[in-house]
């Protein structure tokens, strides 16, 4: 029986009003070709070294034939303009509105080798010790940049559009979703309640796929970026960069730095001011 699952696909002109609604019908989107083929070039030049030196997965559900190699920002100058893209951000600003802050929680470049099986599809959120969230309070936004062409053969990340509003600890099996084939330069984002697993490599090349997640700044980041950028890097930023990665206080009394400094003034002390409250824009 043909699936009748289906996953929306918007064009790079897409609002992200738009993209927003319907990540919050559906829970994932594509927006295709959004990156232009020079910059992904350049950031998979900057990253390759690492990601060769990276060891494969220790485990099944990393992946035993799959290389992660975080730490973007320090080591890519380029994959920094995905991470902050505006319309990304945009987005991710429309469905984490209920929170005070949003801020960068990883970012990682996924290589999934041929022969890789199917991941166990899982929710992003489960990484916050699995707890349950209520339902239609999101607290996370992940996306996943096409850096290779995504194909149902090559392992293209597989979602179950509509999940973000089932029941928690479900099982799924990869029938039970659907490919996100995208052109490269694409990126799908999804909820951190999508039920979604990369998918099995049958073909003969890698697939590699950018992981950039962003979460409430009342969260721990799952990627620890003040020791992953370190700080001489961190103050050679944009402010705008330096605050999505952290130095900003995640809500009224969350994060200040010793006598109640803002975070910022760590890097900038003219841009911050003391006490409580929310400082940056």
């Amino acid at each position: 029986m043909e699936s009748t699952l289906s996953l929306t696909h918007v064009p790079a002109t897409a609002e992200a009003e738009h993209i927003a609604a319907v990540m919050a019908d559906e829970g994932a989107v594509v927006v295709d070709e959004l990156a232009p083929a020079d910059l992904v070039d350049r950031v998979l030049a900057e990253v390759e070294p690492y990601l060769v030196a990276t060891e494969f997965g220790p485990d099944e559900f990393s992946g035993r034939n799959t290389r992660r190699t975080g730490a973007l920002i320090a080591r890519s100058p380029a994959s920094r303009e995905l991470i902050a893209h505006p319309l990304v951000l945009d987005v991710v600003g429309r469905v984490l509105a209920h929170a005070t802050t949003f801020q960068l929680h990883l970012t990682q470049m996924i290589a999934i080798g041929p022969g890789e099986p199917a991941q166990v599809p899982h929710r992003d959120q489960w990484a916050y010790d699995f707890f349950s969230f209520p339902s239609g309070y999101e607290v996370q936004v992940s996306t996943m940049w096409a850096m290779t062409e995504f194909t149902e053969e090559n392992g293209a990340t597989r979602v179950v559009p509509g999940s973000h509003r089932a029941a928690d600890r479900l099982r799924f099996t990869e029938a039970d979703t659907i490919g996100a084939s995208m052109p490269r330069g694409s990126v799908l984002l999804y909820t951190g309640s999508v039920y979604h697993g990369g998918g099995a490599n049958r073909s003969d090349a890698v697939r590699i796929g950018m992981n950039i997640d962003y979460n409430v700044g009342w969260l721990r980041q799952e990627e620890n970026q003040y020791l992953a950028v370190p700080i001489e890097v961190a103050r050679s930023l944009p402010e705008p960069m330096q605050r999505l990665i952290g130095y900003a206080r995640g809500a009224y009394a969350l994060g200040y730095v010793g006598d109640m400094r803002d975070p910022i003034e760590v890097l900038r002390p003219e841009a911050g001011h003391s006490g409580f409250g929310v400082s940056n824009a």
